[in-house]
C-alpha cells in the first residue's frame, strides 16, 4: 500500500533519472542507454524487494541523488563548434548615455541556412529611448510563442534582443532536450530584419507586434539589465531551459528585477496567452477590442513585403495600435533607483515626477470577457 501511494513519485523521479542519463549521459549511445537501463532496474530491485519500506525510500533516495547531482554538476561552455548564427556572443559597453554592443547580428538571408555574415558593432543613444516593443512569433500551437523584445530609438534602428538556445553544428532544437542540460543560453542581439523577417519569411512564423506602455525610465532600466545578463554570459556560461530559463521566462526575470511588484501568472508559461494578459494588466494598448487589436498587432505579411527594405522596422509599424507613456508613476521610479547599482542608476536619467498611469484594466478585463 505504502509503495503503491508513492509510486508516482518514484514513476516521475525514475522517468526523469533516465531521461537525464539518455540524453545528457556520454555521447556514446550505447553507453548511454546502458546507464539508463542500469538506474531502472537498480530501482526496481531497491522498491520491490528491499524492506522494510523506509530502507527502500532511503537507497532509493541515494540512487536517485546521486543522478541529480552528477547532473548538476554538468558545467556550459562559450568554448564549442558553434552554428554561424550563434558563433559570437555578444558584448557591451556604456559610456555616459552611449551604449556600445559588439556582435549584433545582421545576417541577409537567401533561406534558413543560406546566408551572409553580417557582424556589427552598434552604438545606441539610451537618452534618445522612444519605447520598448513585443514580438510574437507562433510556428504551430497558439499557446506557445517566440518572444523577442525590442526598443525604440529617435535616431536609428531599433535594437531587438532574442533570447534563444546556442546550438552547436548538427544540432537541431528539440522542445524535449530543451529541458535537459543539452543547449547553453544565448542572447541574439540583433537587427529586426535579422530577427523578425528570418521568421516571417524564411521559417513560414506568424508575428506579431505588440507596442509596450512601459513607462520611458522603465524600458531602460530593463534594457540595461539585459545588458547585465549580456556581459554576463559572455564570461561566465549558462544552461537553457524550456522550462525555466527560455525566451519569456528571462524576460520576466529581467522585468522583475526591475519592477517586481507584477505578479505571476500561467500565462507566462503558455505564453502565447501573453497578450491577454498584457491587456488585463495594461502594459498594452486597451483602446481596442482585444481581438481587433490582435489582428491590428499581426505584422507577418507586411513583413515579407519589405523584408529587404532598409526602413523594415518603420514600415512594420505602419498604423500599429498604440500610443508611448513617457512618465512614471512614483513606484515605478523607485524600484528602478532601488534595482540597479549606482552606475547604472546615472544612467538612468531625471525621471518624470509622478503622474502616468496605466489604462483601466476592469476595462480590458471586460473586453476579454473576463
Amino acid at each position: 500500500m505504502k509503495l503503491l501511494f508513492a509510486s508516482p513519485l518514484f514513476l516521475a523521479t525514475g522517468a526523469w533519472s533516465m531521461a537525464a542519463l539518455w540524453f545528457d549521459g556520454p555521447a556514446s549511445r550505447g553507453l548511454a542507454g546502458l546507464l539508463a537501463v542500469v538506474f531502472a532496474l537498480a530501482a526496481l530491485l531497491i522498491l520491490i524487494r528491499l524492506r522494510p519500506f523506509w530502507s527502500a525510500v532511503v537507497a532509493y533516495g541515494l540512487l536517485f541523488g546521486a543522478v541529480l547531482v552528477w547532473w548538476l554538476s554538468l558545467s556550459p561552455s562559450n568554448d564549442r563548434d558553434w552554428q554561424p548564427d550563434v558563433a559570437r556572443p555578444p558584448k557591451a559597453t556604456i559610456e555616459g548615455d552611449l551604449l556600445t554592443i559588439e556582435n549584433v547580428r545582421n545576417f541577409e538571408y537567401r533561406s534558413e541556412t543560406d546566408f551572409d555574415e553580417h557582424w556589427e558593432t552598434r552604438t545606441y543613444d539610451l537618452s534618445k529611448l522612444r519605447g520598448a516593443d513585443m514580438f510574437f512569433s507562433f510556428w504551430g500551437s497558439p499557446l506557445i510563442a517566440h518572444t523577442i523584445a525590442s526598443w525604440e530609438f529617435e535616431d536609428g534602428p531599433p535594437l531587438a534582443i532574442s533570447i534563444e538556445t546556442r546550438k552547436e553544428i548538427g544540432e537541431s532544437y528539440s522542445a524535449t532536450l530543451g529541458f535537459f542540460r543539452h543547449f547553453e543560453l544565448y542572447y541574439v542581439v540583433s537587427d529586426e530584419r535579422d530577427v523578425v523577417a528570418l521568421r516571417t519569411n524564411h521559417r513560414g512564423e506568424e508575428v506579431y507586434l505588440y507596442r509596450l506602455m512601459t513607462p520611458i525610465p522603465t524600458a531602460r532600466a530593463v534594457l540595461l539589465d539585459y545588458v547585465r545578463a549580456i556581459n554576463k554570459l559572455a564570461a561566465s556560461p549558462r544552461w537553457y531551459n524550456a522550462f525555466s530559463h527560455n525566451c519569456t521566462t528571462q524576460i520576466r526575470r529581467h522585468v522583475q528585477h526591475v519592477a517586481p511588484q507584477n505578479p505571476f501568472s500561467w500565462k507566462i508559461l503558455m505564453n502565447g496567452y501573453l497578450p491577454e494578459l498584457g491587456y488585463e494588466r495594461g502594459t498594452i494598448d486597451t483602446s481596442l477590442p482585444f481581438e481587433e487589436l490582435r489582428r491590428e498587432s499581426n505584422i507577418t505579411e507586411r513583413a515579407k513585403a519589405v523584408a529587404g527594405d532598409p526602413s523594415f522596422s518603420d514600415r512594420i509599424r505602419e498604423g500599429l495600435p498604440g500610443e508611448r507613456r513617457e512618465s512614471a508613476p512614483d513606484e515605478v521610479v523607485r524600484s528602478v533607483s532601488q534595482s540597479i547599482d549606482r552606475n547604472e542608476v546615472a544612467l538612468i536619467g531625471n525621471f518624470r515626477e509622478g503622474l502616468g498611469r496605466a489604462p483601466d484594466a476592469d476595462k480590458a478585463r471586460e473586453r476579454l470577457g473576463r
